[in-house]
């Protein structure tokens, strides 16, 4: 009975700190769920605001210190920059592209759309040939009894075109909004870096957080500039293809390009269908036509071979790993995804590394291996 005592007297003492603990820890998590309630909704645009941040924060300081220092200065005149260049020509593209399908149907529907008789050589194209061939057909002599006939998948095609429409309307309002958080964030950029490092060095240790704060940072611009620079440099390729190939409309399929490129989407998309009226309007010889096929096909899959070589640049982590994080989170998480990835997987193989590094048996097995020899 003496000897249960000390135990009893434990238990006795214990019982209510433990029960004090989880009563706190319960408390914290209910909080943390609530707060992840609340910032929810919003939590896509904050991290398209620090992603912004992170990749413009090299720009933004180079004019602060032309403008003497004037921080905010700076960060207005990045935010106002990037929304003329890319939100102003996005929002004609898109008006131009409402405009010519309100004018397709309004055609469509009067009957006076004007569909030139299919050439023979159409016949000819493999597989699709002879299909294509007897709806345009269709299309050149009845055209009311082909929409009539293709009613149900035109309404349906309809609704989708205007629920992508819709939905780009409110992604280019994120995104102002996300450029003009991240011009805030690169305001007070200094009290940023500050805090991530401070986070970095809770989480992971003052010996290593400054290290993984500088390749989160590299990690997030590396993909960044990487997407944006391979973007620009195809859409300037297939333009110029277009351009020489005296394809309609050169300009505004190299800017349709320019935003699928950045959403990860083949620019095959463009590239294929000019092809196809090079090789269907009959302005072209067969040795021309062979000509600017090659190049639009090169030119529409040089994203290819750029993205092994810009994405893994500056960074301490191997090129594949960058490629396969940002491939697997744009897989799962879409564009957004593709930064997360990315940082995440240089993240852990820098921790997987330092981990195979710092094995203890294999010190010691070095250090017995160098130890003098008993003569």
């Amino acid at each position: 009975m003496v000897s249960r005592l000390p135990d009893y007297e434990f238990e006795r003492r214990l019982s209510p700190r433990l029960l004090d603990v989880l009563i706190r820890a319960g408390l914290i998590a209910l909080l943390a769920v609530l707060c992840y309630q609340v910032f929810a909704p919003f939590l896509p645009l904050l991290a398209w605001a620090v992603i912004l941040a992170v990749t413009m924060y090299p720009l933004h300081q180079w004019l602060a210190r032309k403008l003497r220092g004037r921080q905010g200065l700076a960060a207005v005149i990045v935010v106002l920059g990037g929304v003329l260049l890319i939100i102003a020509p996005t929002a004609l593209l898109m008006d131009s592209f409402g405009s010519s399908v309100y004018q397709f149907i309004t055609a469509v529907q009067s009957n006076t759309l004007d569909i030139p008789a299919p050439r023979e050589r159409v016949r000819e194209w493999p597989f699709v040939g002879e299909r294509v061939y007897d709806a345009w057909s269709q299309a050149h002599t009845d055209l009311p009894g082909l929409v009539d006939s293709l009613q149900p998948k035109i309404g349906e095609l309809a609704r989708k075109a205007l629920a992508m429409v819709a939905s780009i309307g409110i992604g280019l309002l994120k995104f102002v909004a996300s450029f003009v958080i991240a011009g805030i964030l690169m305001a007070y950029g200094e009290a940023g870096t500050r805090g991530s490092r401070a986070i970095f060095d809770r989480i992971i240790g003052l010996e290593r957080g400054a290290a993984f704060a500088r390749l989160s940072t590299a990690t997030l611009r590396t993909v960044a500039q990487g997407v944006l620079g391979i973007a620009f440099v195809q859409a300037t390729l297939v333009g110029l293809a277009l351009l020489i190939a005296g394809v309609p409309y050169a300009g505004v399929w190299a800017a349709i390009t320019l935003v699928l490129s950045v959403a990860q989407v083949p620019a095959l998309i463009v590239t294929v269908p000019a092809i196809i009226y090079i090789w269907s309007s009959g302005h072209y010889g067969s040795g021309a036509a062979i000509t600017h096929t090659i190049v639009l096909l090169i030119a529409g899959m040089v994203d290819n071979v750029l993205k092994p070589l810009l994405l893994g640049r500056g960074v301490d982590a191997p090129m594949p790993v960058i490629l396969l994080g940002a491939l697997g989170g744009l897989a799962t998480g879409g564009i957004l995804g593709m930064f997360v990835g990315a940082t995440l997987l240089a993240i852990a193989y820098q921790i997987f590394m330092g981990w195979i590094g710092s094995d203890p048996d294999a010190a010691a097995a070095v250090g017995t291996d160098d130890s003098p020899q008993a003569p």
